[in-house]
């Protein structure tokens, strides 16, 4: 069995997989659990894993790699690395401000910051606080038309260009882990409460001095004794849109004139609709294995979706990047990038801005470090086989 660093200093981590580890030790049960449990028995949150390494690498030799060319050209601005930071909700429980630390640190990189609907800091108080950042929103079907049509004016208003509509967690998964920890909803066990006594340093980073975060993105639409953690869960519970379908899109598609993208695609039948609709990209994803157990990797899903619309739309990838390698083969397979969740939620866990931007550098010296070796200086030249099983060479 492997053995990890599980210090407190960040810096020291040669791993996403050792960041996890700080992270482990630095938050209260019910927050670690938050941020790495799936769905009932986590079958899809262990094939995550599983799929990418069950793709073998077939290196060259002898091949000059001098130059090692990790760019990628993703809706026309070109990025150092194919990779942009996903959307994540109530990351204000890992650190304070944690939505502003990940965007600083994607910014620093070039990289593109995706928010979310749920998130603990709003999106003008992003754009307030990392004004060059690439900004990208994550966006859910609700059932008030006025606030859905406010949130989207809010969003052109920051400058907002890039919009992905999640249609894969209209209802949450089965999540055993979360109902476990509370005594009641939004009411931690006592077994917890003592738990998080036990984490001054989490308490300190994290509720010190105002409490538990807020959803800022949605505060504005809440009755004023409702503003906080509890208020906004029960508010997006109750204004989820379970009506979500084609046409609600085909309508979204109307309405935004900027790049809009749909999250939750694992058929090809899908991509193959998201491609006659004219939308910008689709995310190939199951949520990270928190909705339904039981379906297959993301990775497993990207070839047959990629035959399909390859070319014809931007395929991004989310759910079980870990490594350098990871992302790699996911180019092969055709992904144009990917998001990262847990991965950079785990470095602002442990070391806010500075802790996200050592999970990314990590990513990016992984991924450098493996075209060398496979004998392949340029990512966009990556190609895949499929006898027997799935080959990158």
């Amino acid at each position: 069995m492997r053995r990890y660093h599980t210090g407190s200093d960040f810096r020291r981590a040669k791993s996403i997989a050792e960041l996890a580890a700080m992270a482990r030790r630095r938050l209260p049960h019910f927050a670690w659990e938050y941020l790495e449990g799936g769905a009932e028995e986590e079958l899809t949150l262990k094939r995550n894993r599983q799929a990418f390494a069950d793709i073998a690498l077939l290196p060259k030799t002898l091949v000059p790699c001098g130059d090692i060319n990790t760019r990628r050209s993703i809706f026309g601005r070109e990025l150092p690395l194919p990779i942009a930071i996903g959307p994540t909700g109530y990351n204000g429980m890992l650190h304070r401000d944690a939505d502003i630390h990940l965007a600083r640190a994607a910014t620093e990189r070039g990289l593109p910051f995706t928010l979310s609907t749920v998130s603990t800091s709003s999106m003008e108080q992003v754009v307030a606080a990392v004004p060059d950042a690439n900004f990208w929103l994550q966006l859910y079907c609700l059932k008030d038309p006025l606030i859905q049509q406010d949130m989207l004016q809010r969003a052109s208003a920051v400058g907002c260009q890039t919009l992905l509509l999640t249609s894969d967690a209209v209802l949450l998964g089965n999540r055993e882990w979360d109902r476990r920890n509370f005594a009641r909803p939004r009411q931690l066990s006592l077994r917890n409460k003592f738990d998080v006594l036990r984490h001054p340093r989490w308490l300190h980073q994290a509720l010190w001095p105002q409490g538990m975060p807020s959803l800022a993105n949605i505060e504005r639409y809440l009755p004023p004794e409702q503003r906080n953690a509890s208020g906004g869960a029960h508010f997006m519970g109750a204004q989820m849109d379970m009506s979500l379908d084609w046409e609600y899109l085909a309508r979204l598609r109307d309405r935004w004139p900027q790049r809009l993208l749909l999250k939750g695609v694992m058929h090809p039948g899908d991509a193959e609709k998201a491609v006659a609709l004219g939308l910008d990209g689709i995310v190939v994803t199951n949520h990270g294995g928190r909705q339904l157990d039981g379906v297959p990797a993301s990775i497993d899903c990207l070839p047959a979706i990629a035959a399909v619309a390859k070319g014809k739309l931007t395929l991004l990838l989310d759910s079980g990047i870990r490594r350098g390698t990871d992302i790699l083969k996911a180019c092969a397979l055709g992904a144009d990038a990917v998001l990262l969740g847990r991965a950079t939620l785990y470095g602002v866990a442990v070391g806010g801005q500075a802790g996200a931007g050592h999970a990314l550098d990590l990513l990016a010296e992984e991924l450098r470090l493996a075209l060398f070796l496979l004998g392949q200086p340029d990512l966009a030249a990556l190609r895949a086989g499929f006898s027997p099983s799935c080959t990158v060479s």
